[in-house]
């Protein structure tokens, strides 16, 4: 078990000398492309919980386990005092001249963030040029966490080039703070601890940032079998994740009974969900699954609409044990438990549907980079 209490060390000042070497390299005619690549995640159980200020008042439990789906960041110095960003699978791009800080609104508004907090505190507020690439295996509002592991993932691009001593837990916390307090955008902690840290995970987060990340040791024969029982359904329906959780924290703070007794009885389950996984339970991790989401129902009104109401009956009356949307709700993915007999009468009957079967694998690493 591993500790992490809210505090933030001040960088240590070698990195920066080493990026400042790195970039002089780059001025005389020298070129290093970097790589990261990180793991997106399935929410299991607590998802939700994790959120502020659930979080801060009761403490929240997650879990999770990562695919092999991915968000990659591609770095390169160049020699023009500029700083150009894409997302190629959005088919968006952004340049301008080289500044220290790039004013977080209009296109590509995470990079920006992840490059201004990178120069603040490891760069001594001086601009780097750099052109920096991203793309993800699955589309914006997915309920795969997609956005914050592209965030981990560029964290991890820039800490491999500039050389900086960040492990996992500093890489999460980074990522998080750059998103829900640079950007200012509403959500829970999760995604970027599953994705610095890859694999399948228990996470309990508490007052003060602090979060204690447990590594779940499953053993193979149950991977494979929960692999086997595993449909992953994309409803077609990208969804602002915001909304919901911005429906979730005025609940809250309204003191909402029924949403706080929803959190807390996905807490529950959290903790429920981990024992019956590390015994090999698929079915009653079935049947736990389909509580979670009876509960998840009540933290918010636009968890879910009859589109997602029918998808999920569709795929009840053709043979599978239970299921839940994968995020906040109201659209993304819909992963589903069945009978590996009755697999295909249920794949059968979502293919009648207009979203997309995605076949995926769990993961055991999270956030890595390489130099090209």
């Amino acid at each position: 078990m591993q500790e992490l209490y809210g505090t933030r060390e001040t960088p240590h000042l070698w990195p920066v000398a080493r990026a400042n070497e790195t970039y002089a390299a780059t001025r005389n005619g020298a070129s290093s492309i970097v790589r990261a690549r990180a793991p997106l995640r399935l929410g299991f159980a607590g998802g939700g919980s994790d959120v502020s200020p659930f979080t801060d008042l009761y403490g929240g439990a997650i879990l999770n386990a990562t695919i092999n789906l991915y968000a990659t960041a591609t770095i390169q110095q160049v020699k023009e005092p500029v700083v150009s960003f894409a997302a190629a699978d959005r088919n968006e791009s952004w340049s301008e001249i080289a500044a220290p800080y790039l004013e977080p609104s209009g296109t590509l508004v995470l990079h920006k963030a992840v490059y201004n907090r990178i120069m603040r505190d490891f760069h001594q507020g001086e601009p780097l040029p750099v052109q920096l690439t991203t793309w993800s295996d699955v589309p914006a509002g997915s309920g795969l966490g997609s956005s914050s592991t592209l965030v981990v993932a560029i964290v991890k691009a820039f800490a491999e080039l500039m050389n900086l001593p960040l492990g996992e837990y500093e890489v999460a916390r980074l990522a998080y703070e750059i998103e829900r307090v640079d950007v200012g955008l509403h959500g829970g902690r999760q995604d970027q601890y599953a994705a610095a840290f890859g694999g399948f995970n228990f996470m309990e987060f508490y007052k003060n940032e602090r979060a204690i990340v447990n590594p779940l040791r499953i053993k193979s024969h149950v991977i494979s079998e929960l692999e086997s029982s595993l449909v992953l359904y994309y409803t077609g329906v990208s969804r602002d994740s915001s909304a919901i959780i911005d429906d979730q924290i005025k609940n809250m703070c309204s003191q909402d009974r029924e949403a706080i007794e929803g959190l807390r009885e996905l807490v529950a389950e959290a903790f429920e969900m981990k024992e019956i996984l590390l015994k090999g339970d698929i079915r009653r991790f079935a049947e736990l699954l389909g509580r979670g989401w009876e509960s998840k129902k009540r933290t918010a009104s636009k968890v879910t609409n009859p589109h997602i109401d029918h998808l999920y009956d569709t795929a009840l009356e053709a043979g599978a044990h239970a299921g839940k949307i994968s995020g906040a709700g109201g659209g993304g993915f819909i992963m589903l438990i069945v009978d590996p007999l009755r697999r295909m009468q249920v794949l059968e009957a979502l293919k009648a549907e207009p979203g997309m079967l995605v076949s995926c694998h769990f993961v055991d690493h999270g956030v890595h980079s390489w130099r090209v």
